[in-house]
């Protein structure tokens, strides 16, 4: 289920990035979608795969420092 929403998102984003106007998005036609809220909806899907993946434990993210 999240992966195919992910998906959805993902072509939505190809979508308007290749000069589209308007999409269609789990069977609703929407015209002249915010990118922004596009990125922040596939940030917020990938986060959740990653932690079903994971058992429900969260994910580790490792500090790399300064350079």
């Amino acid at each position: 289920m999240l992966q195919k929403q992910l998906d959805s998102v993902n072509k939505a984003i190809a979508n308007i990035e290749d000069g589209a106007q308007s999409y269609t998005l789990n069977g609703r036609t929407l015209t002249r979608a915010s990118l922004g809220r596009l990125y922040d909806q596939r940030d917020k899907l990938e986060m959740r795969i990653a932690i079903v993946k994971n058992g429900g434990r969260g994910f580790k993210a490792k500090y790399r420092g300064r350079s």
